[in-house]
């Protein structure tokens, strides 16, 4: 399978200059956790029989697939790259063993299409542990705590501080004042993204579910 994307220019990228500074002399990920008031997005899931997570899933993915700092990775080559798309790489918990499949599926722009790809792949990989193998290369890390309403959640890479691609987690929602509250997490490495960046990836998470009609 082809995957599209487009090497990037340092010298004449804008934020060039800044991207090798931070990857050459100090590799930072940012990490911020809000709030997400996720009441609108049970009742749409419900009322169109979708369960919750993959609903989730999408609607993060496209948030993140609407701006290219989320977007960047390398090639083969070492060389930067931004991805045409990226997709969503994401656990599947068994109960039964406390293990989980770890596996992607592709993005596509409309939630039905996505939430039937997710559906049809968890059957597939069910009996599988860990990572399923063959996974595409452009995609970004999501993950779920469904059993705490927590108030920071940090995960750290140990690479060599140049993973690009977004980490995103959140954790249980609970009812607060009549509206059901779930905190998302996103790190984000600061070569590709800075804080108005990722406040405005929870900025439209929250317009995006507010949106289902």
């Amino acid at each position: 399978m082809e995957y599209n994307y487009t090497k990037v220019d340092l010298e004449k990228w804008s934020r060039g200059k800044l991207f090798k500074s931070y990857i050459d002399n100090m590799r930072i990920v940012m990490s911020l956790t809000v709030d997400i008031d996720v009441t609108r997005l049970l009742e749409y899931s419900k009322s169109k029989g979708l369960k919750f997570y993959p609903s989730m899933i999408w609607i993060v993915s496209k948030v993140v697939n609407a701006h290219d700092e989320f977007k960047y990775g390398w090639d083969n080559n070492g060389d930067l790259i931004k991805w045409e798309y990226i997709s969503p790489s994401y656990a599947d918990f068994h109960k039964e063993d406390e293990n989980f499949t770890k596996l992607v599926t592709p993005f596509t722009d409309d939630l039905f299409a996505f939430h039937s790809r997710f559906m049809a792949d968890k059957e597939e990989y069910k009996d599988q542990r860990g990572f399923v193998e063959n996974q595409p290369p452009n995609f970004f890390d999501v993950s779920c705590l469904p059993w705490v309403r927590y108030n920071h959640f940090d995960m750290h890479i140990f690479d060599e501080g140049k993973f690009l691609a977004p980490v995103i987690t959140w954790g249980k929602y609970e009812e607060e004042n009549g509206k059901y509250i779930m905190p998302l997490t996103m790190n984000i490495h600061h070569a590709v993204a800075d804080g108005f960046h990722l406040s405005r990836f929870f900025t439209e998470v929250q317009e995006l579910i507010n949106s289902l009609v």
